[in-house]
């Protein structure tokens, strides 16, 4: 079963986000903090980050950036999630995530984008 993490600070987006994953045959790991990022990763080795832009204190785009720079994480697909719709121009940079999805978000989009990156 592949495992994702999903990083959001807001708990209810957490938790419906963790009901749809699992409702569709994923493993779910939830994290509503940043800072420990890279323990998760160490502890639970996700296939892919789910990852909010907007991390109360701290920015998700330079968690990707980080993500991306590591060795032992720069293969792990992230898409990053916001409100945000200019977010999607971070795609371009270095370190971008893999897919960017904007805040409301339809189930069959963020599903199609997850298959997608698990699958490449």
């Amino acid at each position: 079963m592949q495992t994702i993490l999903v990083v959001d600070d807001d708990e209810d987006i957490l938790e419906v986000i963790k009901y749809i994953l699992e409702d569709s045959g994923y493993e779910v790991d939830t994290l509503s903090d940043g800072h420990y990022l890279f323990d998760q990763i160490k502890k639970h080795e996700p296939d892919l980050i789910l990852l909010d832009v907007m991390l109360g204190n701290m920015d998700g785009r330079e968690l990707c950036k980080d993500v991306k720079a590591g060795i032992d994480t720069h293969n792990i697909p992230v898409i990053l999630i916001s409100a945000s719709h200019q977010i999607s121009d971070t795609s371009r940079k270095n370190g971008a995530p893999d897919d960017f999805i904007a805040k409301p978000f339809d189930i069959a989009v963020l599903l199609n984008s997850i298959e997608r990156q698990l699958a490449a």
